[in-house]
């Protein structure tokens, strides 16, 4: 009775959830689900949509909503205590969820339905779940659904280890450096990295591989050998090619394993490769028509990298005496001076504007204005004292409610990403509306010397990015659990919202808002936000053809690689095609690359750019309808919240953005947004 992760009637007993509460809780809930199961496919229970809800979707979501709050303390509080009791529950949760989604029982059930007594959104969930259930070994028989069910349990296990392995070689790593080594360091990052040293009782400055040292240390250390060191390290990580000392974190056999058991899960189902399992629930059609998509637009973008490449190459040599190629840990470097001289400012001048109050409450400001909603603090159990929570209400009414976690610490994943705490439901148990709850999480750095934390436009873009998703699931006016917010939406479409909130960090008239210089508290002039847009498009070509390398080698590596044969020579076949400009041979980003090996982007990470072109011509409806100086239409706002934001995944994307464009997506918006301009095509 005393068990928090029992306690589930509100929002998760955060600050009461310990390890020793894992184990017997999931017996419980474990146990309560599977009487649900047994009791909904009874030959006598009937194949009644709202019934079977009640009945089994109740208690498989209290178990998803305690298993789900573990999971996330994990990803960002990992302790060995937690990592040991997460790692024990694991092979018993993934076990299952993969028989219940292999139930041939549930399945018949599901088919039984008559469709004709279900509104929209129930037909839309219904065909979701038939489709789930043959994607999840519901039609496999005997030793074949035995191998399937074995196969998700050691997925489940081997990428949590590359997860685990990812975290652990990024937290292990230490560099001690004297301040002398960090000429041209920011100021604030210095003084971060001394006091990270003094928490150690060390002198001098204490370098990591997490973003906030990370990054800054790479686009303004003066010292190329230190530059050189921190690139090698951050690159090498999770490898083959890491210190002996750091070996033990090597993703290599992870990699090959995973590689092999998605693919034979594949020929179990009837396909010829786990791509072709992946782009089932997608918009794309086929891993095909993804790598034509990507070369199409590889081909587009090259040119732009190659002048982007000659530019630097260029700088590099007359201004800075650098000739001949240029070191991979050169470039930041090189770039952000290049930069600097082309544009007259530098992402350090732009960051003492960026404070993070100041930040949440401009993008509070534009969201409150945009979808006519009022974002309030509340209340709320949390893993961490930099935690905050916050409700959203319209008219008085409660839409939903978020936890925000922005700062990077240890124990902590690296990234940014938005996950679900539950989702909106006309509840089948007690009628009563559930509201749904998020989680935004960032990596950004801490203040120093009492100051608010700074922000770079990076930082601040991230923000955006992570609350679209949040709004995507938030906003949903749609009442069925398994199609409301983001559930349902083909995950190609999925990163829509989130990219669609990023062009807001380039209006004036929205950044005006939230800016405040971190010691005069002054606005961000107008003169420098001036010449942050003429630097928007800066290198645009260079990070296309990057996104779509790593695109291209998550497709390919998915559809066309031999699991037996090493995976490098694919990646460098897949660089000498898109890339113009080679890492060295050591680089092993793949051995980090948790989206496909640790998280939902396996065949799946093309969905940036494919999403890309429907936010950008979703912006473009803005662009076409703002206010004389620049404001956005409240009106294409009210359109576009309720033609996608609140139908969820209630019908198809496709159908969504239609309703609101009134048209298909056409690839002219993204070329012209980041500055490739081309005329008569269209994609996606």
């Amino acid at each position: 009775m005393n068990n928090p992760l029992l306690e589930l009637s509100g929002l998760p007993l955060f600050d009461r959830i310990a390890p020793e509460h894992v184990a017997p809780a999931l017996d419980a809930l474990l146990s309560e689900a599977e009487q649900a199961l047994d009791k909904v496919t009874a030959d006598a229970f009937p194949p009644d949509w709202k019934a079977m809800s009640k009945a089994l979707d109740v208690s498989t979501e209290r178990l998803g909503m305690a298993w789900g709050a573990v999971s996330h303390l994990n990803s960002v509080a990992d302790s060995p205590e937690l990592r040991a009791a997460y790692n024990a529950a694991l092979p018993r949760v993934t076990e299952f969820w993969t028989r219940l989604g292999s139930d041939e029982r549930l399945y018949a059930k599901y088919k039984a339905i008559d469709a004709a007594g279900l509104n929209a959104e129930q037909k839309q969930a219904q065909t979701n779940a038939l489709r789930a259930f043959v994607l999840g070994g519901a039609e496999l028989q005997g030793p074949a659904k035995a191998r399937y069910a074995a196969i998700q349990e050691r997925l489940a296990e081997i990428t949590q280890k590359f997860s685990e392995n990812t975290l652990d070689a990024t937290d292990s790593f230490a560099l001690y450096v004297d301040q002398d080594q960090l000429q041209g360091v920011p100021a604030d990052v210095v003084q971060a990295t001394r006091d990270a040293a003094q928490k150690e009782g060390k002198d001098g400055c204490r370098l990591s591989l997490k973003m906030p040292v990370y990054l800054p240390v790479m686009q303004f250390a003066d010292s190329a050998a230190l530059r050189e060191q921190l690139y090698t390290a951050h690159v090498t990580r999770a490898s083959d090619q890491a210190p002996e000392t750091a070996r033990q974190f090597d993703n290599s056999p992870l990699i090959q394993e995973i590689l092999a058991l998605r693919q034979e899960e594949a020929h179990l189902l009837g396909f010829d490769n786990y791509a072709q399992v992946s782009v089932v629930p997608k918009m794309a059609e086929s891993p095909e028509k993804v790598i034509g998509f990507l070369r199409d637009l590889a081909a587009k973008a090259r040119p732009f990298a190659q002048q982007d490449l000659a530019d630097l190459r260029a700088f590099a040599a007359q201004e800075m005496g650098l000739h001949g190629p240029l070191n991979a840990w050169d470039v930041p470097y090189v770039s952000e001076k290049l930069k600097e001289a082309r544009y007259s400012f530098s992402e350090q001048e732009v960051k003492q504007y960026f404070t993070a109050p100041k930040v949440l409450a401009g993008l509070f400001k534009i969201i409150e204005t945009l979808f006519e909603v009022q974002i309030r603090a509340d209340q709320a159990p949390v893993w961490h004292p930099a935690v905050s929570f916050y409700r959203i209400e319209r008219e008085g009414q409660l839409v939903g409610q978020f936890y925000l976690d922005p700062p990077a610490r240890a124990g902590k994943r690296g990234g940014a990403w938005m996950d679900d705490v539950r989702g909106r439901w006309q509840r089948p148990d007690t009628g009563l509306l559930q509201t749904p709850v998020a989680h935004l999480v960032c990596n950004f750095a801490e203040g120093v010397n009492g100051q608010p934390a700074l922000l770079t436009h990076d930082d601040v873009i991230t923000l955006f990015h992570e609350f679209g998703h949040g709004l995507h699931h938030m906003l949903t006016q749609v009442n069925e659990r398994d199609v409301s917010g983001i559930s349902g939406v083909e995950w190609d479409a999925v990163e829509l919202p989130s990219q669609f909130m990023e062009n807001f960090c380039w209006e004036w008239s929205v950044l005006r808002h939230m800016t405040a210089h971190v010691e005069t508290g002054a606005p961000l002039p107008r003169a420098l936000f001036d010449k942050m847009l003429a630097a928007k498009n800066f290198q645009s070509g260079l990070q296309t053809l990057r996104q779509i390398e790593f695109s291209l080698f998550d497709m390919r590596v998915h559809a066309q690689h031999d699991p037996a044969q090493d995976f490098m020579p694919l990646l460098q076949q897949v660089r000498d095609e898109v890339a113009v400009m080679q890492p060295p041979r050591f680089n092993r980003m793949v051995h980090t690359f948790s989206h496909i090996f640790a998280g939902g982007y396996a065949a799946g990470y093309y969905s940036y750019k494919w999403a890309e072109v429907l936010s950008a011509d979703a912006y473009a409806a803005f662009e076409e309808t703002a206010a004389e100086d620049g404001s956005p239409s409240l009106e294409t706002g009210r359109r576009y919240r309720q033609a996608i934001l609140e139908a969820g995944g209630s019908r198809p994307a496709l159908d969504s953005f239609k309703a609101f464009r009134g048209r298909e997506p056409s690839l002219d918006a993204l070329l012209r947004h980041q500055g490739m301009v081309a005329t008569g095509t269209s994609a996606a």
